[in-house]
């Protein structure tokens, strides 16, 4: 069974997203689910840094010995940072999805909108 923290806010594509009550910047990352699913990770692209996303719209990818993901932006706004560890080693997807694996970071650009809280993504995830 998946672990799922519930002081992150998570969407239904299976991203996560910390740091809402924090301010403007929130850090975004792919689930535990969504990793244990995926298997192997060997390849992970990111948005670019300066570059602008929209909550709901493919912004990267995850690849692994199994197939291709999009990676979706739960927020809108600016990418402010990028983590390269992640990139350079996509392992860090599996290893630890909520901790060294975080993809992004984001300058948020609104409220964001269709964020699920820990329990109703556990319910989401429950019947998959």
């Amino acid at each position: 069974m998946s672990t799922i923290p519930s002081e992150l806010s998570y969407t239904k594509e299976h991203e996560w997203v910390a740091g809402l009550d924090d301010g403007l910047t929130v850090t975004v990352g792919i689930t535990e689910f969504a990793a244990e699913a995926l298997g192997d990770v060997v390849y992970v692209q990111v948005p670019d840094v300066g570059g602008t996303v929209t909550a709901g719209d493919a912004v990267g990818e995850v690849e692994s010995t199994k197939s291709v993901s999009d990676i979706y932006s739960p927020v809108s706004g600016e990418v402010v940072e990028t983590n390269q560890s992640v990139v350079d080693d996509p392992s860090l997807v599996n290893s630890d999805p909520y901790g060294e694996g975080w993809l992004f970071r984001v300058r948020i650009d609104g409220d964001p909108s269709d964020l699920l809280t820990a329990e109703e993504y556990g319910a989401l995830t429950a019947g998959e």
